[in-house]
């Protein structure tokens, strides 16, 4: 049987596709098909064909998988964009990728049309709410379509962009072979067969649509004919709400929503039914050990943990059973095998840390940029997105850091995450960020941005408990020297902090 929402609507069109968390609106297999037909015909009928690019700036709405699903089906790459972008960064992205249209919402529609202003090669232009500053109503759009337009199905392919968490974020660009529509992405077999994903899931998607993860979560759900429920906004009470109602089998978040789960009273944490849970996955972010352990002691071992990329050249899963054992972890190689390179490209040993590389997994390029996509491979062609880890004698991977992050000072290398691990389990830290800053003698010193937690007061008091409580457990070099206090710290939805918003805010700054 193909493995898309058609086989699922045409076998139950009244089963749930997905239901959105705020409003309990249903959207049924039925639904998500024909209106998915409706505007892949749509955007067929105005010349888009094989190849061409679509962009969709939008929070997690109703329309937004049905969108998605048009794109998809008509062999389209479609291009998601975080909400939280500015116009010049959304037009940056628009131009890079060449999108030739744009879906968005009344809630975003000054930003994207602040951004097409910019981007003359955006010729069509949608929103899902009132027609306005030259985006056209959709449903109005799609009522104009002649009869008789029948486009050529085939599977598209997303074109998503990295974070940006330390520049401007690339387009990582993967094939469009056109297949039959049906023939599930690799990627989509691969989430399918490790983690059981079908007809009877019921899947928690409580981050935004527009990232990589939720996204093809999201839409493997749809190809296997389970039912998700999508959250317009993470809540950590309202996210085990939805699992008691729902009877929610899969979710898949990031350590920032286990910390938040957590730090609720332990009676309100305790007050929901959470028995239907089979599989609680986390990535995007480092884990803190001490988190994942009360994880597994709450619900049980059934915390699993991936590692990839949106380039998708490395794939490392683990259990809980197997995390325990090796504490810490991310797993062994799935897809792709890890090897750990120095500087000079010599493999290093188990226990030594270096860049990680991946040989045998998918090959990506960084659109409209060979130079990057050059550095990213090595002669013989492994790929690299340069992260920093190390393996253990079993093969499991450890992550160290990112290489932008690796902190030098007086010649040493300080991995910040062992510091951010230590802070935010302290019950006064909702929020922190370690990093390096410049100092005229040692290069870089390490350095401290904390989110309070609620009711604990920012100041001196504060900072000095929390330099003490990390000096308990970490040796003294590796400590930040200062902590600075901010109400929200730049993070981005899937867990990854900006820090070169940090890093630019402290450059200016030499320290003595």
């Amino acid at each position: 049987m193909l493995d898309f929402p058609d086989t699922h609507a045409a076998a139950d069109p009244g089963r749930p596709a997905y239901i959105m968390a705020d409003t309990g609106a249903v959207v049924t297999y039925g639904e998500l098909v024909a209106e998915s037909r409706d505007i892949a015909k749509m955007l067929w009928s105005k010349g888009l064909r094989h190849g061409d690019c679509v962009a969709v700036l939008m929070e997690n709405c109703a329309s937004f998988p049905k969108i998605a699903w048009a794109a998809q089906r008509i062999g389209l790459r479609y291009v998601t964009l975080s909400t939280r972008l500015l116009p010049d960064e959304i037009a940056y992205i628009l131009g890079d990728s060449g999108a030739c249209a744009l879906f968005t919402s009344g809630r975003c529609l000054d930003a994207a049309a602040d951004a097409v202003d910019l981007t003359p090669g955006v010729q069509h232009r949608f929103t899902v709410d009132e027609a306005a500053r030259g985006f056209e109503n959709l449903a109005v759009e799609l009522d104009s379509v002649a009869p008789g337009v029948v486009p050529d199905e085939r599977e598209g392919v997303d074109l998503l962009y990295s974070s940006g968490t330390t520049g401007r974020p690339k387009g990582v660009v993967a094939d469009l072979p056109l297949h039959p529509l049906g023939t599930p992405p690799g990627v989509a077999g691969l989430l399918h067969t490790q983690w059981e994903i079908g007809r009877d899931s019921v899947y928690l998607s409580p981050a935004p649509l527009y990232h990589a993860a939720p996204l093809r979560f999201t839409m493997t759900v749809h190809r296997y004919g389970g039912t998700a429920i999508v959250m317009e906004r993470f809540d950590p009470e309202k996210a085990l709400e939805l699992v008691e109602r729902y009877r929610v089998t899969h979710t898949q978040m990031v350590p920032t929503m286990f910390i938040r789960m957590l730090k609720l009273p332990e009676a309100q944490r305790t007050a929901f039914d959470v028995s239907s849970l089979q599989v609680v996955i986390h990535a995007a972010a480092p884990c803190p050990p001490d988190t994942k352990r009360a994880m597994i002691d709450w619900l049980g071992p059934i915390i699993h943990e991936y590692y990839s990329s949106t380039e998708n050249s490395l794939f490392t899963a683990l259990d809980s059973q197997e995390w325990l054992a090796h504490p810490g972890s991310v797993g062994r190689s799935i897809l792709g095998t890890a090897h750990i390179l120095d500087e000079s490209g010599e493999e290093l040993p188990p226990g030594e840390s270096g860049t990680i590389w991946s040989d045998g997994g998918l090959m990506f390029e960084y659109l409209n940029d060979p130079e990057k996509t050059a550095a990213a491979r090595n002669e013989i062609g492994w790929t690299t997105v340069g992260d920093l880890g190390y393996l253990d004698e079993d093969g499991y991977l450890y992550l160290s850091d990112r290489r932008a992050d690796l902190i030098l000072s007086g010649g040493v290398n300080i991995y910040p995450r062992e510091s951010e691990d230590v802070l935010v389990v302290h019950p006064k830290v909702a929020d922190a960020a370690v990093f390096g800053i410049p100092h005229d003698e040692l290069g870089e010193v390490v350095h401290a941005v904390v989110q309070p937690a609620p009711g604990a007061a920012s100041g001196s008091a504060l900072e000095e408990e929390l330099l003490a409580f990390l000096r308990e457990k970490l040796s003294t070099y590796k400590c930040p020297r200062r902590i600075d206090f901010v109400d929200e710290l730049p993070r981005h939805a899937t867990g990854k902090l900006y820090k070169r918003l940090l890093r630019d805010r402290y450059s200016q700054k030499m320290v003595s």
